[in-house]
């Protein structure tokens, strides 16, 4: 599956279950670890489980593959790791403390406001 399509798959499956704030970065360029992280907010540990497990379900029923899934215990931060892309599922306050956006993006933040 290549990486357009799986990130649509991805970004379904988080607004089917509500999620907020959905961002996606494009990392091809910083990292050749992953071409893609995405980003979105959760109010609950509950919804970022949910959001999850929606994830990981939609990506199988597509025929895609997932390496892992970590935090799930906590619910603060959930992370699905699909190869290719990196699927970041956080409460609002974590979010605002880890900033990923800002650490991953190849644009420095004030060009990006300006934008």
């Amino acid at each position: 599956m290549d990486t357009p399509q799986l990130q649509q798959i991805v970004i379904s499956a988080l607004e089917d279950i509500k999620a907020r704030d959905i961002e996606t970065i494009d990392t091809h360029k910083v990292t050749a670890l992953f071409d893609a992280i995405v980003v979105a907010s959760a109010e609950s540990g509950r919804q970022t489980r949910a959001l999850a497990r929606n994830v990981v379900d939609k990506v199988k029923e597509a025929g895609g593959e997932v390496i892992s899934v970590e935090g799930e215990d906590s619910g603060e931060w959930v992370l699905v790791d699909l190869g290719s892309i990196v699927v970041h599922i956080m409460q609002p306050a974590v979010r605002a403390y880890y900033k990923l956006e800002e650490l991953w993006s190849t644009t420095p933040a004030s060009r990006r406001s300006a934008a």
